[in-house]
């Protein structure tokens, strides 16, 4: 028996990432909810991480059933058509330097409005530390961070906005430049030694209407960008130019 519980052991280890999307039955009372929860194959090959992926999983499509649950409730008490709760997740990977896996993601929520609701996110795996990060817990602090991007990034967005939507831009509909605390900021590598370069995504709503979906403004690091990151994280950033001569 011990043998056999090594073998479904060691097989469930090895399972592909692609299976996380595929779904498991939905709760009996709980019917016509879409949901599916993707992560890249890096990620399924660390342990610590896909612990984490599939208990991220299992708590989002938990909420997903039971919000889908009391919206069937609620439209059968009020007369009205139930239209199909949806949930997708998706991480990608930004790139894999020595310390860290970088992913970005996706996701898109519908839960009977107008329209679903798509938002960002982004998570950090420190190999050194074996745990997952936020990608602005590397810095001192929010305000530093800000203070490193904040005139380069400011005029970028101004400039893609006009470029995407020309004299159709709508003002008015959220700040002139949005806030960092209401950016999802992504760290990647063109050469996957280090962090040479950070995204910064407004979602929809956060730098425009919705109709304008989501701006992402990518950025090289700088040496004040160095500066703003904690000393422990600091070599694993580099400039364009110091990362190309490694």
């Amino acid at each position: 028996m011990m043998i056999i519980a090594q073998i479904a052991a060691t097989f469930a280890a090895t399972l592909p990432a692609t299976l996380a999307a595929v779904p498991t039955p939905a709760p009996a009372q709980t019917r016509d909810v879409s949901f599916s929860y993707r992560y890249p194959a890096a990620a399924a090959r660390i342990p610590g991480l896909r612990r984490w992926l599939l208990a991220d999983r299992a708590a989002l499509r938990t909420r997903t059933y039971r919000e889908a649950a009391a919206g069937q409730r609620d439209a059968a008490a009020n007369g009205y058509p139930y239209r199909t709760y949806e949930t997708q997740r998706d991480w990608k990977q930004v790139t894999d330097t020595p310390r860290f896996l970088s992913l970005s993601m996706t996701q898109y929520v519908f839960t009977g409005g107008a329209h679903g609701s798509p938002t960002s996110g982004a998570l950090l795996w420190d190999k050194t530390e074996n745990r997952t990060r936020t990608p602005r817990s590397l810095f001192t602090s929010d305000t530093a961070l800000w203070r490193a991007v904040r005139a380069r990034y400011c005029p970028a967005l101004k400039a893609e906005r006009a470029r995407r939507m020309g004299k159709d831009a709508m003002t008015g509909i959220a700040p002139v430049c949005p806030p960092l605390k209401d950016l999802t900021v992504l760290l990647g590598s063109t050469r996957g030694d280090a962090f040479d370069r950070v995204g910064l995504i407004a979602d929809p709503y956060v730098a425009g209407a919705y109709a304008e979906g989501s701006y992402e403004i990518t950025l090289p690091v700088t040496p004040a960008l160095i500066a703003a990151v904690k000393p422990a994280y600091r070599t694993a950033f580099a400039t364009p130019r110091q990362a190309s001569g490694r």
